[in-house]
């Protein structure tokens, strides 16, 4: 079985020795950086499966580096760590597209948790059973989930992987309510609030993919969930 391919950047000697050793004792094979300009020149290099990124980091900090990650790839798995438990900073990492958000002091085994969830998703999204999905019909919209492209007849939109599985829940569950619970569960592996602000973020950014067609939307049901309509 191939090693899962990990890069990990984080400025703490300490504290990234540690996490590299821990992470190959859980089969990862990782590649480590003491800065964010150097994991990118370690990206332009070498492929990876995924990326755990510290927030404050010399030369380039963890958004820029996310931010640069996600012009050329905008289906890395990326994971932020930080020590600053604010509740900006996270909202800014998901509105990035970022996959996890995890405040130090962390266990590892909590790390390797949330990495396996992460790496599960992305397992689900290329299985056999998704093999089986064609491109789907949404209004005007051609949604080709296994390439996580939305096109309309205007525009071509490259989506996040966490985008394309929101969409395809929501398409699953058209003119019914889908509860706020049950999207998170089935994501995010829990409905914490963080989770849920995240949430909000992916449903604005695909209303503005979506609005070019008058017969789709969104409808937030307060306090309860969504409604994805199509007339």
């Amino acid at each position: 079985m191939n090693k899962i391919l990990l890069l990990l950047a984080e400025d703490d000697p300490n504290l990234s020795l540690v996490l590299k050793d821990f992470l190959e004792l859980q089969g990862y094979k990782v590649f480590l950086y003491n800065d964010g300009q150097q994991a990118l020149i370690g990206l332009r290099t070498q492929q990876v499966d995924i990326c755990v990124l510290d927030i404050m980091m010399p030369k380039k900090d963890g958004f820029t580096v996310a931010e640069d990650i996600r012009e050329v790839n905008s289906k890395m798995p990326i994971v932020f760590l930080t020590a600053r438990d604010q509740k900006e900073d996270k909202i800014r990492g998901f509105k990035m597209g970022c996959d996890d958000y995890i405040t130090k002091p962390f266990s590892t085994e909590e790390l390797s948790l949330r990495l396996e969830a992460i790496l599960r998703r992305c397992d689900a999204n290329n299985g056999t059973n998704n093999a089986k999905i064609s491109t789907l019909k949404i209004g005007s919209y051609n949604f080709d989930y296994n390439n996580q492209v939305l096109k309309s007849n205007n525009n071509v939109y490259s989506l996040t992987k966490r985008e394309t599985d929101l969409l395809k829940l929501l398409y699953d569950n058209k003119n019914e309510l889908i509860s706020r619970e049950k999207i998170l569960k089935q994501l995010w592996s829990n409905d914490s609030y963080f989770n849920g602000r995240s949430l909000d973020v992916f449903i604005t950014r695909l209303r503005k993919y979506l609005k070019e067609d008058e017969c789709i939307s969104i409808v937030n049901v307060h306090g309860m969930g969504f409604k994805f309509c199509i007339s």
